[in-house]
């Protein structure tokens, strides 16, 4: 396989020639039974190299009974080789401080240092070595020109350069592609109004960012007398939060700017966090297989589903030395599927991406909701004002649902009959999608907070009513 090899070597002068649709050939559209056989082999080699080198895999895998030499098909190690989770990691950090006993070079190999926010406990840290960067900026560079991007475009990063790898995967991924990297960011008060005159000026190829944060640029434009489209976007690609592979947001985006929008990203922990993504003549995202390894699992047992079923990604690393995830699950939520796909790449499929986080869910009156699919059906709406927040309450014995929407400031123009009908209509389209009545509240645009990175837009109140219950009948 084209410049395939474990640790990585690649060459970073290499660029397909002109006019060509596939970074590497070869490797994108082989048939699926010969990229697995290669697959097969690059496995042995990273199971061997993390029990060689990581305390974390070799105590972990002999406490269940899985050693490298029992590694001999993909069955083998889809059966055998057990997950591990972000608890796993946070305890190893525990264990063995700052970068845990799953850290494969030596600390002096380090070169970037990156992690999570640490908002719900101590943070975990990511050491990318030095070999595994320029990988990284390799992967990220093939996808982007898979997405259509090419050398002197320009790429505005919009979104925050701190802990977060999405912005720094775009930035070296945009420098290895030859690409002229815009890292504008985003947080501080004031910078979405000037990322709209930058971009008006500049008039960049590509944005980066989440899709929440372009919905609100666009309407900051407007609010400036601005039209998106003055942008000239050729694309726009996504990562962070759910949306971009759903109709009704994707859509929505795309109109707006006038531009092609591509959805990516999987997990930080799994930089390259490209390994999942679309392409310029594919919607949804594929699995880039030789770059991470994914299966698709049920939640439960953690064994693959058939194709065409919904269940959990997980993921290995099949390029990363310094911190390799073997078989780490994501937590999130997708459907998979194989055969053709308009680009002619071969991978697996994730037609309607990653819906969203299994834990991020919730039940209501005994239904499985997805704040995605609420984005996706209030997206879909003529008249919808851009944001919206979903309650779950209960002030009863019964769980109550409440979604704040907000409409177009024409409908509030026209009146009370036209906010009534604007209601019925949000209520009766969720009742159609989630099959239970939502207590629909319309409010004016603007009202509900924007955010400049992932929108937060679910909002549980039952542990608060739960715990005034209790204290009612201790009392």
């Amino acid at each position: 396989m084209e410049f395939w090899s474990f640790p990585p070597r690649y060459d970073d002068t290499y660029f397909p020639e002109t006019g060509a649709r596939y970074w590497f050939p070869q490797r994108e559209t082989m048939p699926p039974a010969e990229r697995e056989h290669h697959i097969l082999e690059r496995l042995k080699q990273v199971v061997r190299y993390a029990y060689d080198n990581a305390p974390f895999y070799r105590h972990h895998w002999d406490a269940r009974g899985f050693h490298p030499d029992h590694l001999s098909s993909l069955e083998d190690f889809e059966e055998r080789v057990p997950v591990i989770t972000k608890a796993d990691l946070r305890a190893a950090q525990d264990r063995a401080p700052v970068f845990g006993d799953y850290l494969c070079v030596p600390e002096s190999e380090i070169h970037h240092i990156h992690g999570t926010s640490g908002t719900t406990g101590n943070p975990t840290a990511f050491a990318i070595g030095r070999d595994d960067w320029r990988a990284i900026a390799n992967a990220h560079a093939r996808i982007m020109w898979a997405m259509g991007l090419r050398p002197g475009d320009t790429v505005f990063i919009g979104s925050l350069f701190s802990l977060y790898m999405g912005s720094w995967g775009t930035l070296i991924g945009s420098e290895r592609l030859g690409a002229r990297a815009f890292p504008f960011g985003a947080g501080a008060t004031g910078m979405s109004a000037r990322a709209v005159d930058w971009m008006r000026r500049v008039k960049p190829a590509a944005f980066y960012g989440t899709p929440s944060y372009a919905i609100h640029l666009a309407e900051v434009a407007r609010d400036k007398g601005i039209d998106p489209r003055e942008f000239e976007l050729k694309l726009l690609f996504f990562s962070g939060e759910p949306g971009a592979s759903v109709p009704g947001v994707r859509d929505r985006i795309a109109e707006t700017y006038e531009a092609r929008v591509i959805d990516s990203g999987s997990m930080a922990e799994m930089s390259p966090w490209m390994n999942v993504a679309g392409t310029a003549e594919t919607d949804g995202m594929l699995a880039w297989q030789d770059v991470v390894y994914t299966e698709v699992c049920d939640p439960n047992t953690m064994h693959r589903v058939p194709y065409g079923q919904r269940g959990t990604p997980v993921y290995t690393h099949l390029e990363r030395t310094s911190q390799p995830m073997i078989r780490l699950v994501s937590g999130d939520l997708t459907l998979w599927k194989d055969g053709p796909t308009p680009c002619g790449r071969t991978y697996p499929h994730l037609p309607y991406g990653i819906f969203g986080r299994i834990d991020d869910s919730f039940t209501v009156r005994g239904e499985n909701v997805y704040p995605s699919e609420i984005d996706a059906a209030l997206n879909a709406l003529p008249d919808y004002g851009g944001e919206h927040r979903i309650i779950i309450t209960r002030e009863t014995a019964m769980d109550e649902l409440v979604v704040q929407v907000e409409a177009a400031q024409s409908v509030h123009a026209a009146g009370d009959e036209a906010i009534a009908q604007f209601r019925d209509r949000v209520s009766n389209e969720l009742h159609r999608l989630l099959g239970i009545r939502a207590n629909v509240e319309v409010v004016e645009e603007k009202t509900i907070p924007r955010t400049d990175f992932k929108a937060r837009r679910v909002i549980d109140d039952r542990e608060m009513f739960r715990a005034f219950a209790e204290k009612l009948g201790g009392g």
